[in-house]
């Protein structure tokens, strides 16, 4: 199981970013869509230190710049050696359910919120 996330445009348009591979599903040689494919084995990091009852779900038809905060907060939280352990960073095994894994995948939602702040987010499971 797993959550698609897009950021929309006021015109109903899915906002381009830079090129980009990411996600568990992506297209083969990248796109420029702000629309990432999240694993669901992250979801015990959103829930504990992002929104304890929606997880990410709680960015669904949420201005980019009201997420921004807590985007922010959340990785501050994943960065702490109680979640990030000695030093651990993004896993190379994209489905492992790690607080690298899950603070690489917020930071990307990150910088969309910060370069389209006026877009709303999408969520779908």
């Amino acid at each position: 199981m797993s959550t698609d996330i897009e950021l929309i445009h006021q015109e109903g348009k899915i906002c381009q970013v830079k090129i980009h591979e990411d996600g568990g599903t992506y297209a083969k040689g990248g796109t420029t869509d702000a629309s990432l494919n999240v694993t669901y084995n992250y979801a015990w990091f959103w829930y504990k230190f992002l929104d304890k009852k929606k997880g990410i779900h709680f960015i669904d038809n949420k201005k980019a710049k009201d997420c921004i905060p807590k985007f922010e907060k959340c990785i501050k939280e994943l960065m702490t050696p109680k979640c990030f352990g000695n030093g651990e960073h993004r896993n190379k095994d994209y489905w492992a359910p790690t607080a690298g894994n899950a603070c690489y995948a917020l930071n990307i939602l990150l910088k969309w919120a910060k370069q389209y702040p006026e877009a709303k987010f999408k969520t779908h499971s």
